[in-house]
């Protein structure tokens, strides 16, 4: 809740110095925006490559988006009350020492980690990405648990996981991490079994092992560990989508195999008038959350963490949906705005199960009152929202070029 007071406003909703590794993507970028809608002091940290990585598969953002020193500019416009910070740097968090600089200078009450290689696909197109996933993602993390535990040992840091580290067990997935079990007669509460189904998905299992040890090891570290689903949509309450006056404000919109998620993919197909491509059955089945859910729920939970030095995980998403469930939503979506489009199946390049059972469980959220838009809401949205944007989409850029086999 926004107030014009801006000594309520802080007292209200906690607003401190918050720290976002990854400021300059896909959702680092709304991430800020809200919390200085909110009145934090924001401090982005970022080296440019997911723009980077984008460009190296041949993909580009649909969206025309600012650059890393304009988007700090932009924030500073906004800020809502005296005094309040703004300041972008420049620095690689595998690399200790820019991530030193970086908290040196922040001194952040909450810390969102979100500046880690976010693409399975990308993770298994050769030896050379598969390594800089894992080094970056891993090295990354470690590093800043050690640099929080020397420098900011009572910040609170969010942590960007995905729902693939579970995989599709077959069984429901609970929430927190952790399952009751008996086994030849002995009964035990142990860690879900984690099933990942790329190089970028084991990186993000690594993390969450190593944040849970430096919380069972007493470190005093505060931890929210954020299993996400696929997210979606350019909109949030500060990006008012494609008709938005300052276009500055964009995040980013992908739309190639790597980085472009799957909602995404398909609507940006079928405005350019391309047929829907379904990997395989098209039976692979996730929970998906719009963009502005991702941000509202993450900025929840930092505002309402867990017990100091202790690790929470939260699944967070939305609604449960196949694949081809989703390309007939958005060809049912599109038609009631003229569009015709196709449903296409391609062979699958990945190793995945294309009919199976998931389930999961999501408790967290709810209680703090997060509830999230339903999907065929969302996707009606983002296709007015990407509209205007539909004469620049690169059909060549929806092939899928990588394979998880020979």
């Amino acid at each position: 809740m926004m107030t014009d007071n801006a000594g309520e406003m802080q007292e209200c909703n906690g607003a401190g110095r918050a720290l976002v590794l990854g400021a300059d993507g896909y959702l680092g970028w709304p991430l800020c925006l809200r919390l200085v809608a909110r009145g934090y002091d924001v401090y982005g940290f970022d080296a440019g490559l997911r723009r980077r990585w984008v460009s190296e598969v041949g993909g580009r953002s649909a969206t025309p988006i600012a650059d890393y020193m304009q988007r700090e500019a932009l924030l500073q416009q906004r800020t809502v009350r005296d005094g309040q910070r703004v300041e972008f740097m420049w620095g690689h968090v595998d690399n200790s020492e820019e991530l030193r600089a970086c908290l040196e200078a922040a001194r952040p009450d909450v810390i969102f980690h979100l500046a880690e290689q976010p693409s399975a696909a990308y993770s298994m197109r050769s030896a050379h990405t598969a390594v800089e996933s894992q080094v970056r993602n891993i090295a990354g993390t470690m590093y800043l648990l050690w640099l929080m535990r020397e420098l900011c040992p009572d910040a609170h840091l969010v942590k960007l996981g995905t729902m693939g580290e579970w995989g599709t067990p077959g069984v429901d997935i609970p929430e927190g991490g952790f399952f009751d079990i008996e086994y030849r007669g002995r009964a035990a509460r142990l860690p879900f079994p984690k099933q990942a189904g790329s190089f970028y998905h084991l990186s993000k299992v690594f993390d969450t092992e190593n944040i849970q040890a430096a919380a069972r090891w007493g470190w005093g570290l505060t931890f929210t560990d954020v299993m996400q689903g696929p997210v979606y949509g350019i909109r949030t309450e500060e990006m008012p989508g494609g008709d938005c006056a300052d276009k500055g404000l964009l995040t980013r919109l992908d739309y190639d195999e790597c980085f472009g998620t799957v909602i995404n993919r398909f609507v940006l197909q079928a405005l350019s008038g391309q047929g829907l491509t379904v990997y395989g059955q098209g039976g692979q089945t996730r929970g998906y959350l719009a963009l502005e859910d991702s941000i509202a729920a993450m900025l929840l939970l930092a505002e309402d963490p867990p017990d100091a030095g202790s690790c929470r995980i939260v699944n967070q998403f939305v609604d449960f949906w196949s694949v081809l469930d989703l390309a007939k939503a958005v060809c049912r979506a599109a038609v009631s705005m003229g569009i015709i489009v196709e449903i296409k199946h391609l062979e699958n390049p990945r190793r995945e199960a294309e009919q199976h059972y998931y389930q999961a469980d999501r408790e967290i959220l709810p209680a703090l009152g997060w509830e999230g838009t339903a999907l065929p809401e969302g996707i009606a949205q983002f296709l007015q929202d990407a509209r205007p944007f539909a004469d620049g989409i690169d059909p060549a850029v929806f092939a899928p070029t990588t394979r998880w086999q020979k």
